[in-house]
């Protein structure tokens, strides 16, 4: 059973950072293409970063600059750092991992950037 556990999301104001953590369970991590996408209600889920097994990462538009991923795969963790946040940036933001056909979900981490 695939397991991906998010870490790391909270309120932050306009202009701050954090870092999201995704811990994944079980030996595939290496393998797997690793990212992350944020939902707001209402609204289709937007694929923020990924990172494939090579370590070719892509960003969407609006993050470029200001997002990093990385991954860890010692110890199978994904991580995305964001700086720079703006109010838009705020969304639940979902940890993913696909290996073939296969893609497993994390359960979501609030970040809510606000003065």
């Amino acid at each position: 059973q695939v397991q991906l556990v998010e870490s790391g999301g909270g309120l932050v104001q306009p202009g701050g950072s954090l870092r999201l953590s995704c811990v994944a369970s079980g030996s595939f991590f290496s393998s797997a293409a690793m990212g992350w996408y944020r939902q707001t209600p209402g609204t289709q889920r937007e694929l923020v970063a990924f990172m494939i097994v090579s370590g070719i990462t892509n960003y969407l538009d609006s993050v470029k600059g200001r997002f990093t991923i990385s991954r860890d795969n010692a110890k199978n963790t994904v991580y995305l750092q964001m700086n720079s946040l703006k109010p838009e940036d705020t969304a639940v933001y979902y940890c993913y991992a696909r290996k073939g056909s296969t893609t497993y979900w994390g359960r979501g981490t609030q970040v809510t950037v606000s003065s």
